[in-house]
């Protein structure tokens, strides 16, 4: 009977967000900063190498937060340069494994490639608190998205003082919990004009269960849940890249954001769990939709 009752609550919440159209939450101008505030970033050579140079960078974004990055310049592409701005997932850190990998794959496809750390991991990391928007230090967990958010976008304001950036090129790569920032970043910088969303979803309320639909967790989740915002990505094109069998973002949620988006739209499904998802087939997928796009 409660499996029954949790379905019932489930299946009436889909029909009145399907039904409700815009949402009236206060989420369009949360992500508004002061855009010339001193980024007071410094660069300097990380690794040079024949085929390119990675520099490690850093800069202030809002709420007094210095963000800590990588950019690699391909050196035989023609600048000014289209550049990925490349996000990972939650506990990990911007040279994780599957990162080095997906850089390697724009990298030789002639894209500049600026990696950050999400808030609060890799040369952020703080606390070892644990993430977790339902139990546990649930705000602080939504600061470390939202303060990313924010951190991206002055990532693009860095990247507008490169001479060797085309900066309205300026392409999106994000995986899970970098995926979910990302569709509220790309959702509120038009800059961005072509966003890969990976492995993620929209609808974070399901995670709550019976109270999935209780203001107290809608007005929690408005800033960043990206079910409130990917519709506001289009008329740019937006590609998705899940997993059938993701154990960790409920397929569901991703049809629910890809049923939310608008035109151009694409989604790619992948047989596999949520950490098997085939890195050999899925960078390349992006880098076919930047070259078309971007």
């Amino acid at each position: 009977m409660k499996n029954l009752a949790y379905l019932t609550a489930f299946v009436i919440g889909l029909l009145l967000l399907a039904c409700s159209g815009r949402q009236s939450l206060p989420v369009d101008r949360y992500y508004d900063y002061d855009r010339n505030f001193p980024l007071e970033d410094s660069v300097r050579v990380e690794v040079e190498t024949d085929q390119s140079t990675m520099y490690s960078v850093s800069y202030r974004s809002v709420h007094e937060s210095i963000v800590a990055g990588l950019l690699t310049i391909p050196k035989k592409s023609k600048q000014p340069l289209p550049v990925i701005i490349f996000l990972h997932g939650i506990g990990d850190h911007k040279q994780k494994d599957y990162m080095e990998a997906g850089h390697k794959f724009m990298v030789d496809s002639g894209y500049a490639v600026l990696r950050i750390d999400i808030a609060n991991h890799g040369d952020r990391k703080i606390h070892k608190y644990k993430y977790d928007m339902v139990t546990g230090y649930r705000y602080w967990t939504r600061d470390i998205v939202a303060q990313t958010v924010f951190d991206l976008r002055r990532g693009i304001d860095f990247l507008e003082t490169r001479p060797e950036i085309d900066s309205s090129r300026i392409g999106f790569y994000g995986i899970s919990l970098g995926g979910i920032i990302g569709t509220v970043f790309c959702a509120v910088d038009e800059r961005v004009k072509v966003p890969v969303i990976t492995l993620a979803g929209g609808g974070l309320h399901l995670a709550f269960k019976f109270k999935a639909f209780a203001e107290e967790t809608q007005v929690y989740l408005s800033i960043i849940d990206p079910i409130n915002f990917v519709d506001k990505i289009a008329p740019r094109p937006l590609l998705m890249l899940n997993a059938d069998k993701d154990e960790v973002v409920p397929p569901i949620t991703s049809k629910m954001m890809y049923n939310k988006a608008g035109e151009p739209k694409h989604i790619v499904w992948y047989p596999t769990k949520h950490r098997r998802i085939p890195i050999d087939q899925a960078f390349p997928e992006g880098i076919r939709w930047f070259n078309k796009y971007l």
